[in-house]
């Protein structure tokens, strides 16, 4: 009897030992388990990238222009990123073709700030499409950045909307002088794009300065940009017999609207807008190209490094004056969302109150209406085949 009761104690002790030793087992196998977990997930943390918008035309009438400022926005983003990113974060950059229309550059913007999210956008290219796409940057409070629309509409699109290159205001002025105080031409043609924002603006501008002046406009013709037969415009010109003919367009009119003054025998000087910076008008012309003249934003020498990062990707050496504010549009808000985050009330206010920031092309003040406060123009002008600058 006392044996079994022994024995029976013996077992119990077992017994309970076993639940104890059990019970730390599961206890130390939890936490062992937990910090594994947890060890894990503070390893495997990754920072979702910042996106940034980019609309431009990458197809279409000035594509010729869009692909080389998205190659310069790519150089910029790749940069950024090389050096570490935004607040530890990467930079990603989603393209778009705006196609320099109200269509395609409406999808283009929905798609990037409804199914993107993106903080900001760069662009756009023509004036046409960001004027488009502000309303819906405007109402999301999503920070718009054109490194190239300069039509006069644009400095009234949003306390959200900002630009790299001077207004129109700012053009047609220095092309009215130029032609009436340097040319010394007084007698002027207009050959315009009629359903352009860009090239109706500017051609505005021109002729009111033109006439302050005392210069005259004895022709005024505007043409459609899909349109490709100029010639009733370019005779009736051609009757009006002009000094000069100022022939604001975009690229695919003014190649068409030179070929044809060359083939009617026009010899009057032509004067065209900063829409003509791109190679592929001599290119496309050839001999009927040279001597023509246009005026644009004057930019910083470029950096050889600069140059060559945009050739790998384009496969040439064509450059305009857009791509390398495209290239600042990025490093711009780069450097703010590394100071202040991405929340575009902030990005906002640093914008305006950006003081001399020394970009690649220029130097950048913001007035009250997001527009640069300086503007400084050259001339060029084409010659076999080739872009040379006068002044």
């Amino acid at each position: 009897m006392v044996g079994l009761i022994i024995k029976g104690r013996i077992l119990l002790i077992y017994f309970c030992s076993m639940k104890k030793i059990s019970l730390v087992l599961i206890i130390c196998l939890t936490i062992i388990f937990i910090g594994f977990g947890c060890s894990q997930t503070k390893n495997t943390i990754v920072k979702e990238p910042i996106k940034i918008g980019f609309v431009g035309p990458l197809t279409g009438d000035v594509s010729s222009l869009g692909v080389v400022v998205k190659a310069a926005a790519e150089v910029a983003v790749n940069e950024v990123n090389q050096a570490g990113g935004i607040q530890g974060r990467k930079l990603e950059m989603v393209y778009e073709n705006g196609g320099c229309g109200p269509k395609e550059s409406t999808l283009a913007v929905n798609k990037l700030i409804n199914i993107d999210k993106v903080t900001a956008i760069v662009g756009g290219i023509c004036s046409g499409e960001t004027l488009t796409i502000a309303p819906v940057t405007e109402s999301n409070k999503v920070i718009l950045l054109s490194p190239a629309s300069t039509g006069i509409k644009i400095s009234s699109a949003g306390d959200y909307v900002f630009r790299l290159i001077p207004s129109d205001t700012f053009q047609g002025k220095f092309v009215a002088e130029y032609v009436t105080n340097q040319l010394q031409k007084k007698k002027i043609a207009i050959l315009y794009n009629s359903d352009s924002e860009w090239s109706i603006g500017i051609k505005d501008v021109f002729k009111q300065r033109l006439q302050e002046l005392g210069g005259q406009v004895v022709a005024e013709e505007g043409i459609p940009k899909s349109s490709r037969d100029l010639r009733s415009s370019i005779t009736k010109i051609k009757v009006a017999d002009p000094e000069i003919i100022y022939f604001p367009s975009h690229t695919e009119s003014g190649v068409i609207g030179l070929q044809q003054l060359a083939e009617l025998g026009v010899k009057t000087p032509i004067l065209g807008g900063d829409v003509w910076d791109d190679p592929t008008i001599p290119q496309k012309v050839g001999e009927a190209a040279n001597g023509v003249r246009y005026a644009v934003a004057d930019n910083n020498i470029l950096s050889d490094n600069f140059l060559q990062s945009v050739k790998q990707i384009v496969g040439n050496d064509d450059m305009n004056t857009y791509a390398p504010r495209a290239y600042d549009a990025v490093k711009i808000l780069a450097q703010i969302m590394n100071e202040v985050g991405t929340d575009s009330e902030k990005i906002k206010t640093e914008l305006y109150n950006l003081q001399d920031y020394h970009g690649l092309a220029d130097t950048y003040n913001f007035d009250k209406n997001g527009d640069v406060t300086d503007a400084k123009y050259s001339v060029k002008e084409f010659q076999n085949g080739k872009i040379i600058t006068l002044q």
